[in-house]
């Protein structure tokens, strides 16, 4: 899902960048306010969380690959502001050492990942888990939900953005200047390959975690980050 240099035009690429400076500001805003100090270990564990099960990634057609992200699961335990910022940390640190993403592409593969994707997800686990005891299998299966359908949404973003290259940058006699792939390749394979195989994953991963969260350390459950055991 990583979208890498030389396949998003500069006029999407820096529309990107500038969607996501004012939520990196805010989120920053966020996360100091409501951070407890014990909380920050987590943030860092989330952050490395995430950048290790991303590191399992995939090639697939279309010039980027499939993975799990994790941000879900942080998005449950601190919220998704913080989730936003962790897994923003993880992009960045595999794009500038690994060469994971693109430089050009941070803003948009931060779209997807950092902020549409724990949003996504976390909401989803709030509507389905609602008021649901600590001990219930629905908070666990929320978690799966919530895991499964915001991967999807993000993959399906990164394909609609490839797929739109085309369109947006071409040369007179109709040749694509960026992404080659348009959307009737684009999304196919971008929501095949996550809806199939890494959707799955991210799913199981996020709900096993919750599952076990739940019996060994309830209390990791704060207000921001789900709902509280009680």
């Amino acid at each position: 899902m990583h979208i890498p240099d030389g396949y998003l035009g500069p006029t999407t690429c820096g529309f990107f960048y500038v969607v996501m400076l004012p939520i990196w500001a805010f989120a920053s805003r966020i996360v100091k306010k409501t951070l407890d100090a014990k909380q920050v270990p987590l943030l860092a564990i989330g952050a490395a969380f995430s950048f290790m099960i991303m590191m399992f990634n995939v090639p697939i057609p279309g010039g980027t690959t499939g993975h799990a992200v994790g941000g879900v699961l942080v998005a449950i335990l601190l919220g998704p502001w913080a989730a936003c910022i962790a897994i923003t940390v993880a992009l960045v640190v595999q794009a500038l050492l690994f060469g994971d993403g693109g430089i050009t592409a941070v803003g948009a593969n931060c779209f997807n990942m950092a902020f549409v994707l724990p949003f996504t997800g976390y909401y989803i686990y709030k509507a389905i888990g609602y008021n649901a005891p600590c001990d219930s299998t629905r908070r666990v299966i929320a978690a799966g939900i919530a895991g499964y359908c915001a991967l999807n949404i993000a993959a399906g973003l990164t394909g609609f953005e490839f797929g739109i290259q085309p369109l947006l940058h071409k040369t007179a006699n109709g040749q694509a200047l960026y992404c080659p792939y348009g959307l009737n390749v684009a999304l196919p394979v971008m929501l095949g390959e996550h809806l199939l195989v890494f959707g799955w994953v991210e799913a199981i991963v996020t709900a096993l975690v919750v599952k076990y969260l739940l019996k060994q350390a309830p209390e990791l459950f704060a207000e921001k980050g789900g709902y509280p055991c009680k």
